[in-house]
């Protein structure tokens, strides 16, 4: 199944979810408050629907619209993406949202962020459940890094294994890792067996959004994990599975990185291969093939290259090792929202490609429900902030209110909603734009 096709559907299941719980979240406080939900949609349904039923004796219609952005739930008595003016030209009834106590108001604005939360939280506790968290500490990954030349320009090193910042231990390679980097003072790395410091400059963050080169990727060697097919270079040559490539033509090769570069230069050449072999050095000779391969499939799963951790939850301890991953995982995300206001920071912002690419290549369970609830972590976020037409501008507006005693009016209200829809269609736009001009540029 083609790539795109694979992260494409993997990306509308997510949100599919995603959106279903977020709005269930408003649905269901509604109805704990005798509050009417006139529709309850997945995705936009303007001018035409995919899907509408109603049940009988039910006020709510349920739907699937043809516009994947999102969904709503449409509340009777309430200014939202609708723009249903007519119903609030009406004196208030009973079973409407504007004739209920601001606090239970509230707790329905609240209830699609709640439940998206909650259901992160839920999703990464299954997860170590399932899987367990298996991890390989940096220590042990004893070839170090390669680093982006944005690091390299600050002092890193090829090969360096980082070890602590100014501020924290270095455990994992992941996101908690990078940020601790751009936020220290000083990392220390191993570097050929000594401890060396390298200053970090404050602006380091700015400056790996600017150079768009990443951070580091893992070094190791080549190790070939099985022959390609019988008759290869590889195989009249001898070479064998378990083998590591050490060197090409007297070159020393000692990650997978550097083999793969040599052998770009030697298509349909004769080459010497040095290999380490049940301990032992050796050296074959064999002829490449047009494209400079060899006919080898190297280990490239790097939890059978260096040793790894793994912490194994029963049912009841994932969910509190779940809470902790995913406050953790919220904390982060929340944390790096002060690079958005950035010129760097604003460049960055991505949309749906961006989102899609977020998912891997192959399909993989463990990987989507991964995604699906760090998604899920920043649709809760994004939503509660206090901008018109999301839940966050409701929950300002409703905390005015309870403050001032008097409610907006329903005029305000309005424009606001509008202002908000036009603000969020404008970000929707630019964000979609930067993943064109990144996919024309690529």
């Amino acid at each position: 199944m083609d790539t795109f096709l694979i992260k494409a559907l993997q990306l509308i299941l997510s949100l599919s979810i995603l959106v279903i719980i977020h709005e269930l979240g408003h649905f269901l406080f509604a109805r704990l408050f005798k509050v009417r939900v006139e529709k309850f949609y997945l995705f936009f349904d303007a001018w035409f629907a995919l899907l509408r039923f109603k049940p009988r004796n039910s006020d709510t219609e349920y739907g699937i619209g043809w516009l994947p952005l999102g969904g709503y739930c449409k509340i009777s008595g309430m200014i939202d993406e609708t723009l249903d003016k007519e119903q609030l030209s009406a004196p208030p009834q009973p079973y409407e949202f504007r004739s209920k106590p601001a606090g239970q108001r509230l707790l329905i604005m609240t209830g699609g962020v709640l439940f998206n939360f909650v259901l992160a939280l839920l999703i990464y506790s299954m997860i170590l459940f399932a899987w367990g968290d298996t991890y390989i500490p940096l220590k042990n990954m004893g070839m170090g890094m390669d680093y982006s030349e944005t690091f390299r320009e600050v002092g890193f090193e090829n090969g360096d294994v980082l070890l602590r910042t100014d501020r924290v231990e270095l455990e994992r390679f992941n996101a908690d890792a990078l940020r601790a980097v751009v936020e220290a003072r000083s990392v220390t790395v191993l570097r050929e067996g000594v401890e060396t410091a390298i200053p970090i400059p404050a602006d380091m963050m700015q400056r790996v959004m600017r150079d768009k080169a990443g951070f580091a990727s893992v070094r190791y060697p080549m190790i070939v994990d099985k022959l390609s097919a019988p008759n290869t270079p590889a195989a009249r040559a001898g070479l064998l599975p378990g083998d590591t490539i050490r060197s090409i033509n007297d070159i020393p090769t000692p990650t997978v990185f550097e083999v793969i570069e040599q052998l770009a230069d030697q298509k349909d050449r004769e080459i010497t291969v040095g290999l380490s072999r049940a301990g032992g050095e050796q050296t074959l000779s064999l002829r490449t093939d047009t494209a400079g391969n060899m006919g080898i499939y190297f280990l490239n799963d790097l939890n059978r290259i260096y040793p790894s951790v793994t912490l194994s939850y029963n049912f009841p301890a994932s969910f509190p090792a779940g809470v902790r991953l995913g406050v953790n995982t919220l904390k982060g995300y929340v944390g790096d929202m002060k690079y958005v206001f950035t010129r760097e920071g604003a460049s960055s912002l991505g949309g749906f490609g961006a989102i899609g690419s977020l998912f891997p290549a192959a399909w993989n369970w463990r990987s989507f429900w991964m995604t699906t609830a760090f998604l899920s972590i920043i649709l809760a976020f994004m939503n509660i902030l206090p901008i018109p037409a999301l839940d966050g501008g409701h929950v300002m507006f409703l905390l005015y209110e309870v403050i001032a005693r008097r409610k907006p009016s329903d005029k305000f209200l309005e424009y606001a909603q509008i202002t908000g829809m036009i603000l969020l269609v404008a970000l929707l736009i630019y964000a979609n734009g930067n993943d064109l001009i990144r996919f024309l540029i690529k």
